[in-house]
């Protein structure tokens, strides 16, 4: 069957409001189940660290639950727990995001203790240097994995000087070195009224969300003093090839391609480059029906695992094809890779192959925006990417108007000169650089 855009549900609709102290508001009603998810996004992701501060975001997430002024983390631990609800952090490149969801009837409770943590977080010194800790082994355990290697590499190689560059959780040496001064000034620089947005969804009526929001965070003042924000570096990408020897039973094969952000939606004129490109990505390398995968895994036996991304991000994105090959088989996989991202280029889809690509883009979009979280998830992802709430109806049309000659035109342009990086026996991947 061929669907097109018609064939897939939109969200349901969304009010949003904005506070005077600039907190926006997203609310969608969905009264099916006595449920009700927010997500609470605020700019302050590891784009804005210093190369000296790397995982600090990660660090700020990960300790923020542990206390405030009133609360021990035994404390908030318990009021959670205590009527099934559930509340985690997450930092990201471009944004960090709280999540809570709750019955219906224990929202205004949850909401209240998710408002002091982001307002009012202690940062105890002992949950502090126990999370520096399990930082640290999760950091190691990176090291073991050639892919995570891999891509720490490649990142590296296609950012230089971005804060892209940098690794979530930072390294040994930064994350040891962060201090509580330092959670604190990221805190007070960035966790501010005109910095949130907080989508939320479920068995709640728009006015009486919009109300309680007010009653939580309407007394949050915008601080006087505007945060300094570091100067991004343009990102001028020469690709290279560059190895790591490492002693492991596969070689990992990355080749990574700079390509543009999300834009501000359908009216930037890289818009149509980024749903292209996600087409492309979705052909090549999603499923066990992708290219990647029926060429160089069922046809020629040279993949563990082989895939291809392309990531969301406000500034430079990436468009990443991949492959796990054994050691002896290291030359011929990058041949191969190399040749099924040019044929992107070389040859454009068949009527066949774009409508396949379209109906596992739109149908996988559609299954990801079933439940109270994962709408509340989107809506407030699309207002902090810029994108605005009508994304979700413009995206899937942009893809079904997409044609094989524009998927070909920004394949060439996108996809033409990559950086390569390689891990693996020396004897392997050293001879390939």
């Amino acid at each position: 069957m061929n669907y097109s855009v018609s064939d897939f549900p939109t969200l349901p609709a969304v009010h949003r409001t904005q506070l005077s102290n600039g907190v926006v508001v997203l609310v969608t009603e969905n009264p099916t189940a006595d449920i009700v998810a927010a997500r609470l996004f605020l700019r302050a992701g590891s784009c804005l660290e210093l190369p000296h501060h790397a995982g600090l975001a990660h660090l700020l997430s990960s300790v923020l639950t542990k206390g405030t002024d009133r609360y021990s983390s035994l404390d908030i631990a318990e009021q959670v727990e205590s009527v099934g609800a559930s509340l985690g952090t997450d930092a990201t490149t471009d944004y960090f995001s709280m999540s809570i969801k709750t019955v219906s009837a224990d929202f205004e409770a949850i909401l209240k203790l998710a408002a002091e943590l982001l307002r009012s977080p202690t940062f105890p010194q002992h949950e502090l240097e126990l999370e520096q800790r399990l930082t640290v082994q999760a950091i190691r355990s990176q090291q073991e994995q050639p892919f995570s290697v891999a891509y720490d590499q490649l990142r590296h190689m296609m950012y230089g000087d971005h804060p892209y560059a940098l690794p979530g959780l930072g390294t040994e040496e930064t994350m040891m070195s962060l201090t509580r001064a330092d959670l604190v000034a990221f805190h007070q620089a960035h966790f501010r009224p005109d910095n949130l947005v907080i989508s939320i969804c479920g068995r709640i009526g728009h006015q009486q969300a919009v109300d309680l929001v007010k009653a939580v965070f309407g007394d949050w003042q915008v601080s006087q003093v505007a945060p300094m924000l570091p100067t991004l570096p343009a990102v001028t990408h020469r690709p290279v090839r560059q190895a790591i020897a490492q002693d492991t039973q596969q070689s990992i094969i990355m080749l990574g391609y700079l390509s543009p952000g999300i834009g501000t939606g359908s009216t930037d004129p890289t818009y149509q480059d980024y749903v292209a490109l996600k087409l492309l990505s979705t052909h090549l390398g999603n499923g066990l029906s992708s290219r990647l995968f029926v060429e160089l895994r069922e046809k020629r036996g040279l993949a563990y695992d082989v895939s291809a991304f392309y990531t969301t991000r406000l500034g430079p994105a990436q468009f990443v094809a991949y492959i796990g090959t054994a050691p002896d088989n290291t030359a011929i996989a990058l041949e191969g890779l190399q040749t099924e991202v040019d044929r992107l280029r070389t040859t454009p889809f068949t009527e066949d192959e774009l409508q396949a690509a379209k109906n596992k883009l739109l149908g996988q979009y559609a299954l990801g925006k079933q439940t109270n979280a994962q709408i509340a998830q989107i809506y407030g992802w699309y207002e902090i990417l810029n994108v605005g709430i009508d994304f979700d109806v413009s995206f899937q049309a942009k893809v079904a108007e997409t044609s094989a000659d524009t998927a070909q035109a920004i394949a060439c342009k996108v996809l033409a000169s990559p950086s390569v990086s390689l891990v693996g026996p020396a004897s392997a991947v050293k001879p390939l650089v």
